[in-house]
C-alpha cells in the first residue's frame, strides 16, 4: 500500500496493546480489537471486518493476536487509515460510490458501473450510499483475496478461468474470508 506509515516504538505499542487487551491475557481478542477500534460513526467496529484482520494477523491460529504480532496489526490499520482519508475527498468520514471507484481503479481494479453497484449494496451497512472506515477495509481485503484465487488459476493472465464446480467451491471455501 502506498499509504503507510512510520511504525511507532516499541514502548507506544505496549502502552496501546496494554489498553486494548482488558483481561490481561497477553493476547488480543477480536472482542478487544472491536471496542478498541473506530470507524468514526460512534458505532462498533464491524465484527466481520475485525474477525478478518484478526485472522490475517494471528501466527499461532489462536484467534487472538500476540504482542509481537500487534506492532504490523497496529501498522496495518493506520495505513488503511491513511489510505481511507486519501480517497474521503469531501472529509465527509465516508466513502461514496464515486471515491469508492476512484480507489479500487487506483489500487488497479477494472471494474464494471453494476460490480461498483453490487460493491456498494454490500458495503453500506447504513444504507445511505456511503461505505464506513470498517466496511471499505473488509471490501478491500475480500476483492484482494478473491482476485488472488482466481489469479492462481487464470495462468495467461486473460481474465478467464476455466474451473469445475468442485474446485470453485474448493477455492471460495479455503479463503480466510
Amino acid at each position: 500500500m502506498a499509504f503507510a506509515s512510520p511504525m511507532p516504538s516499541r514502548e507506544f505499542l505496549w502502552n496501546v496493546f496494554q489498553s486494548v487487551d482488558k483481561d490481561r491475557s497477553g493476547y488480543i481478542s477480536a472482542d478487544e480489537l472491536q471496542v478498541a477500534l473506530s470507524n468514526g460513526t460512534w458505532t462498533p467496529f464491524n465484527p466481520e471486518t475485525v474477525r478478518l484482520m484478526i485472522g490475517m494477523f494471528d501466527k499461532q491460529n489462536r484467534g487472538t493476536v500476540s504482542f509481537e504480532d500487534f506492532g504490523a496489526l497496529w501498522k496495518y490499520v493506520t495505513d488503511w487509515q491513511n489510505c481511507f482519508r486519501s480517497f474521503d475527498r469531501d472529509n465527509s468520514g465516508n466513502i461514496d460510490r464515486e471515491e469508492l471507484k476512484t480507489a479500487l481503479t487506483t489500487f488497479g481494479y477494472r471494474l464494471s458501473e453494476p460490480i461498483i453497484d453490487m460493491l456498494m449494496r454490500k458495503y453500506d451497512r447504513s444504507g445511505r450510499g456511503v461505505i464506513y472506515f470498517d466496511d471499505f477495509i473488509q471490501c478491500c481485503i475480500v476483492l484482494y483475496t478473491l482476485t488472488s484465487a482466481f489469479r492462481q488459476h487464470d495462468t495467461d493472465q486473460d481474465g478467464v478461468i476455466t474451473i469445475h464446480y468442485e474446485q470453485f467451491l474448493g477455492m471460495v471455501f479455503s479463503l480466510k474470508i
